[in-house]
């Protein structure tokens, strides 16, 4: 009888032992699941650049010379900032990748492409198409300096696309690998504990 009582009495604290660690587990593994939502949430009124020469509007960002010539050009693809923008003349790629937010970590800074339309008044004839290399504009050592300095500076209308594709780091995997082991986790007791 006492045997009984006693081994009634173990079973008793093991579930309420289990249960504590059933609870302690959910509790952790929701605060994985949120946390990361929490930590990269987008800032509300985020603003770009000095307030006098800025106006973004959909896309839309003046960064123009009130005193000067100013020229049309877009930014498209993996940069923080892509849209339209109005930008002094003579102003470089580098330039209007910075005005852009500077590229993104998924960015393929060795594949940026230039489309040219064509613009009679500039002596375009035809839409032009270009892929530069960010490395030969500014680690290589022999720098072809008139070809690069022809398609470094932008002209009205250009588009500059910054090619990339999503890379993956283990943090994006963690909720995934941290619900799943807290689930093991308490299987692993649920079992051990039936086997005592």
């Amino acid at each position: 009888m006492f045997r009984f009582l006693y081994v009634s009495r173990i079973l008793e604290q093991s579930n309420h032992l289990m249960n504590r660690i059933n609870r302690f587990a959910s509790i952790l593994a929701l605060l994985f699941l949120f946390a990361p939502s929490i930590s990269y949430s987008q800032q509300d009124g985020l603003r770009v650049g000095n307030d006098n020469y800025l106006s973004q509007q959909g896309g839309f960002y003046n960064y123009g010379d009130k005193d000067g010539v100013n020229i049309y050009v877009n930014i498209w693809g993996y940069v923080k900032f892509p849209g339209k923008y109005l930008i002094p003349k003579g102003s470089s790629l580098v330039d209007l990748i910075s005005y852009g937010g500077g590229p993104l970590t998924d960015a393929t800074l060795e594949d940026i492409r230039l489309f040219r339309p064509k613009n009679d008044s500039l002596g375009i004839y035809k839409d032009e198409f270009k892929k530069i290399n960010y490395n030969d504009l500014v680690w290589e050592e022999k720098v072809d300096v008139v070809k690069n300095k022809v398609l470094s500076v932008l002209l009205p209308g250009d588009v500059v696309i910054l090619t990339g594709e999503p890379r993956y780091f283990g943090r994006d995997n963690l909720n995934l690998i941290l619900a799943i082991s807290s689930v093991l986790i308490s299987l692993g007791i649920l079992a051990v504990t039936i086997v005592q």
